[in-house]
C-alpha cells in the first residue's frame, strides 16, 4: 500500500509544481530531503511536523516551537502514527537528522 504525503492528503497545493505553490511558496516538507524515506513519504512528507514553514490549519508555521503542540490533533500526524505502529519514528529523532 502506498502511504500519502502531506500534500497529497491535506491538498494544500504546496508540493512542487501545485497549485499554490507560486503564490504561498513550496513547502519546505516537500523539499526536505534529509527525512526523504521516513515512514515511506517523498522527502518530509511523512513527517512535515517537524517542518518550519508548512502549513497548518489554513496558516504558514514558523519555527518547530510554534506549530508543534497542534500537531498532536492534527488527523495526518495521527494518521501517519496509526499507520506506521511500532515503526513510527519519534520526533525527537527525526529533529535530530535535520539539525
Amino acid at each position: 500500500m502506498q502511504r500519502k504525503n502531506c500534500w497529497e492528503k491535506k491538498r494544500c497545493g504546496r508540493e512542487m509544481g501545485g497549485q499554490n505553490a507560486y503564490e504561498l511558496g513550496v513547502c519546505p516538507a516537500a523539499t526536505e530531503i534529509r527525512l526523504n524515506g521516513i515512514h515511506g513519504g517523498e522527502n518530509a512528507g511523512r513527517a512535515c511536523w517537524t517542518i518550519a514553514g508548512t502549513m497548518c490549519e489554513g496558516a504558514v508555521h514558523g519555527s518547530f516551537a510554534q506549530k508543534y503542540h497542534n500537531c498532536g490533533s492534527c488527523e495526518f500526524y495521527n494518521l501517519v502514527k496509526e499507520e506506521e505502529g511500532d515503526c513510527f519514528r519519534a520526533t525527537i529523532t527525526l529533529l535530530a537528522k535535520i539539525e
